[in-house]
């Protein structure tokens, strides 16, 4: 009687096993990324960003998907879960240690499954205009139309935008609003933590080519007219239909969420403090669009973060902040998205 027992055990504790499927070739099966066992990730080729300007540790052309299930997931039962799309920011990983524990503290004990796929160090979740020698670089087409399928043919998703939510820090959630209101039919909510959302303005276009150029976000360099084309006028069109500010309307009926500090004491780790301050910036004209459509929202701007959370200090990837951040957003969700 012994011997049955065992292989019942062993998939009990097991990540689930992922198919190829919507253009997507699974490179490396789904192994944990830590003793809880909620955590895993998953490797995969596509043909629409088939290399990229990887940074240390990453592999060109294998895109790394991380996986955080609710506790108690059973592949096999009929209980189906919402899923929240966390887009990591820029010179971030989809797989680093920080996002790990993001996705987990903010999940403890919720019915909902969070999905980080590779954004690579400078993607900005867009389909290149001129991305050069590197072969295509379509990031939003990778992840529309070939992840989000591939996650609800593989784990047991709410497969509906009434499942689904989207949120990103900085570069992330320029990406977050950039697919809701590319596709409002696949989210019900969508947020950003600390994000550049205003690519009309110089801050916002300094952001995008500034990342191109740093050599830890990933070589080779980025051109400034690599992603959205020339950022002069009167080339600049494609930065202008980019911008999540300016294009807000799409998000009528969604759930909206901001959050932001002001970068604090800036002489404190000045140059977080001013990228924050920028943020702010952009965050902020969002909201003025916002309110001029007449479209409802949350802004959270904790300033300094002294209010906020316990060792926030209003910078712009600092952990403590972007924790509460995540803690609030995913309660927010779950009162608008479908689940157990």
């Amino acid at each position: 009687m012994s011997g049955p027992a065992a292989p019942a055990a062993q998939a009990a504790t097991a990540p689930p096993h992922f198919a190829d499927g919507f253009g997507l070739t699974v490179v490396s099966q789904p192994k944990w990324a830590g003793p809880e066992k909620r955590t895993f990730v998953v490797t995969v080729k596509s043909r629409q960003v088939p290399t990229y300007d990887a940074m240390e540790g990453q592999v060109s052309g294998e895109h790394v998907l991380m996986v955080t299930l609710p506790t108690g997931y059973n592949g096999a039962a009929a209980t189906r879960y919402p899923v929240l799309y966390h887009l990591h920011g820029a010179g971030d990983r989809p797989n680093s240690v920080w996002t790990k524990t993001l996705a987990e503290q903010a999940t403890k004990g919720v019915p909902l499954i969070t999905v980080t796929p590779n954004g690579s160090g400078h993607g900005w979740y867009s389909n290149w205009r001129n991305p050069g020698s590197r072969g295509p670089q379509n990031w939003e087409t990778f992840h529309l139309k070939q992840v989000i399928p591939f996650i609800d043919a593989n784990l047991r998703t709410i497969a509906a935008k009434a499942g689904r939510a989207i949120v990103g820090h900085s570069m992330g959630g320029f990406g977050a609003f950039h697919y809701a209101e590319d596709r409002p039919d696949l989210f019900r909510y969508a947020g950003s933590f600390s994000a550049d959302l205003d690519l009309q303005s110089p801050w916002g276009r300094g952001a995008v080519v500034g990342s191109g150029v740093v050599p830890a976000y990933g070589k080779p360099y980025a051109a400034p007219d690599a992603i959205f084309g020339s950022p002069l006028w009167p080339l600049d069109g494609a930065w202008n239909e980019a911008s999540p500010a300016h294009h807000v309307k799409a998000l009528r009926g969604m759930g909206v969420a901001l959050y932001t500090g002001d970068g604090g004491n800036l002489l404190d780790n000045p140059i977080q403090a001013a990228v924050e301050k920028g943020a702010q910036v952009t965050t902020a004209t969002m909201a003025e669009h916002l309110t001029a459509a007449g479209i409802p929202y949350r802004f959270v701007d904790y300033g300094d973060g002294s209010r906020w959370a316990k060792g926030c200090t209003g910078k712009h990837a600092q952990f403590p902040c972007l924790q509460a951040d995540m803690n609030d957003y995913v309660k927010l969700i779950m009162k608008r998205l479908r689940h157990p």
